[in-house]
């Protein structure tokens, strides 16, 4: 009985020594782990859409119409400019939503100059509310 036991003992670890040899490693770790292109990629992916975002935001802030509504507000636009690059990720994608979308309303003809107006105001305010807080 020993010896049959052996044998088993023999056989069940040149099984498990074939299957591990016989598999590329190479093969093994790709199938698991993420290429170091694709992890290089995420972060660019990243910066560029949060790069989008901030541009989006200034441009609906630069504009002449909103430039005029902020000094009438008594908002520095240069201020605004420059809060909107420290907001979080999260505030910075619902507000270039928000700005993105008053522009679509505004331009669809849903929104009347003196809307955007107020909408354009409340963002400033809540980009400069937001970065104070901070």
């Amino acid at each position: 009985m020993p010896s049959l036991m052996r044998q088993f003992v023999r056989l069940a670890t040149a099984c498990m020594l074939a299957v591990v040899f016989a598999i590329p490693q190479d093969a093994l770790a790709q199938s698991h782990v993420v290429s170091l292109a694709e992890l290089q990629r995420a972060p660019v992916a990243s910066t560029q859409e949060r790069q989008r975002k901030i541009e989006a935001i200034q441009q609906f802030v630069s504009s002449p119409m909103a430039e005029k509504a902020l000094k009438s507000a008594h908002v520095d636009a240069k201020q605004v400019k420059e809060a909107v690059s420290r907001l979080s990720d999260q505030e910075l994608a619902q507000l270039a939503a928000r700005s993105s979308k008053a522009q679509a309303d505004f331009a669809a003809g849903t929104l009347s100059n003196r809307d955007l107006i107020i909408i354009l105001v409340c963002i400033a305010g809540l980009i400069l509310i937001i970065v104070a807080v901070r």
